[in-house]
């Protein structure tokens, strides 16, 4: 038996590596496979055979890669073959879901949990219920709708500029009734209306080329008589007595005035010295 982990190989003599040629295979058509080694991720029965293959199991399947995608999130497709009769088992991924979803060849297992988890409405499904809801939504019943209550708002706006109109007749009519009613002017109004027309051009004659008012005599004899002006003169004459009995204070002046040192030689019993005699004295002398 051959080492298995094998450093160096024999070569014959006769080998001539320039005679290997190298050959490529065929290019791949379709969808890109690879072979992986995964677990079943599911409890599936063959519908070939009926051979039960649990949760686990591994196999050497085949990946592919689909054209489908959610959102994106690619899908892949694996191959598996039958434990017992080697029949083809495809199952693919479901990440709406997050899980797996059984093709052909098997199939799956019924579990309790899985079932309430599909029976229950997702966020997204939910989502797309209500926009599918909007879409079904007529358009021309809204505007119709529309329509209609903008006819009624207008209709009602028309009513009550109606009931305003009548009722302001309603009132202009009573009140010209009411005027009718009224009697005729006696002869004292119109006497009074003449003498204020009077009075008004007499107050018109009496004003100046300015606008000022001329006085007639009496008002103003009337005017001196006047308590007020009585009392005016009496605090005129009062504040005269008392200028008066204050004579003005002296007019202030802005020279300055120098002010005389003290003698503190004197308040300390200091003597000053005499005078020096001259030079001239001493000449004299």
């Amino acid at each position: 038996m051959s080492e298995r982990k094998v450093l160096q190989k024999y070569y014959p003599p006769d080998f001539d590596p320039s005679a290997i040629e190298r050959r490529r295979g065929p290019k791949q058509t379709g969808p890109k496979q690879q072979t992986v080694r995964l677990m079943a991720p599911f409890s599936m029965k063959c519908t070939s055979c009926g051979e039960y293959i649990y949760k686990g199991r591994k196999f050497n399947a085949r990946k592919e890669t689909t054209d489908e995608k959610y959102y994106a999130i690619s899908i892949f497709r694996f191959y598996i073959r039958c434990t017992r009769c080697s029949a083809e088992i495809t199952f693919k991924t479901d990440p709406k879901h997050m899980d797996y979803t059984c093709e052909r060849g098997a199939k799956r297992n019924f579990e309790v949990w899985r079932a309430d988890k599909l029976a229950e409405e997702t966020d997204e499904e939910r989502l797309d219920r209500v926009a599918r809801e909007e879409e079904e939504r007529d358009a021309m019943k809204d505007l119709e709708k529309k329509t209609n209550d903008a006819r009624t708002e207008m209709a009602i706006a028309d009513a009550l500029d109606e009931v305003r109109t009548r009722n302001a007749m309603r009132e202009r009519a009573d009140g010209e009734g009411v005027l009718n009613s009224v009697a005729v002017p006696t002869r004292d109004e119109e006497a009074e209306r003449v003498e204020r027309e009077i009075e008004g051009m007499a107050r018109r004659a009496f004003q100046s080329g300015t606008g000022e008012k001329v006085r007639r005599l009496d008002e103003e004899i009337e005017l001196l008589d006047s308590p007020v002006v009585e009392e005016v003169r009496r605090v005129d004459s009062a504040s005269a007595e008392d200028r008066a009995a204050m004579p003005p204070p002296p007019p202030s002046t802005f020279q300055r005035q120098v002010k005389k040192k003290k003698d503190l030689g004197a308040v300390l019993g200091i003597k000053k010295a005499a005078p020096a005699l001259g030079i001239d004295a001493y000449d004299s002398d």
